[in-house]
């Protein structure tokens, strides 16, 4: 089986299959390995002839014209056609437009996986916004109204906060109930007793 990978008309299958494999599966393996797999460069050409190349774009690792999305499409491609020709018996032309199919459709899937991972991104960031109406306790004691600020502890989005707060009236001790009434414009809360 091996032995037709290298025949004369499977090799225009076979050469990309293998390369495509080759280059996808050591980049994988240098990801997982947290290695630099990071082989994209950015040309930029100017009008004087020189070309300035730039890998350090984060964001050029997962465009579909990156170096895995080209491994991808090869190996699609390759590995698709090779089954078309030698499994099913079909000619060279066939045999190629079945492997064009299955380069568009490794780097469709190449493209919904890295989507996904994008997605699975978060900023961790809360809006102070979303404290309103919250209830907490004080974390270090509130004065009265006008006479300087503490901080109240809220569960904001399942994770604690610990906020600069004032109160709305009297002075508030420390581990005393207290809602958020409203944000103030220097990212303080107004709080009152719960």
């Amino acid at each position: 089986m091996f032995s037709q990978l290298f025949d004369t008309q499977v090799l225009w299958f076979s050469v990309p299959a293998l390369i495509g494999t080759a280059v996808f599966s050591l980049r994988v393996l240098l990801m997982l390995m947290g290695g630099d797999a990071d082989m994209d460069a950015d040309v930029d050409f100017d009008l004087d002839g020189d070309a300035g190349f730039d890998g350090s774009d984060s964001d050029s690792a997962f465009g579909v014209l990156s170096v895995q999305g080209l491994a991808a499409a090869m190996a699609g491609f390759g590995w698709a056609a090779i089954g078309a020709h030698l499994g099913s018996g079909w000619g060279m032309t066939s045999s190629a437009a079945v492997g064009v199919a299955g380069a568009v459709a490794m780097v469709w899937l190449l493209g919904l996986l890295l989507k996904g991972m994008h997605d699975l991104q978060s900023s961790g960031t809360v809006q102070l916004e979303t404290a309103i109406g919250v209830t907490g306790d004080v974390y270090v004691g509130v004065p009265a109204r006008g006479e300087g600020r503490g901080q109240v502890r809220l569960i904001l989005k399942q994770r604690m906060r610990i906020v600069d707060a004032v109160s709305d009236d009297r002075a508030l001790p420390r581990s005393a109930r207290v809602r958020v009434l409203s944000v103030n414009d220097d990212r303080s809360v107004t709080v009152t007793e719960a």
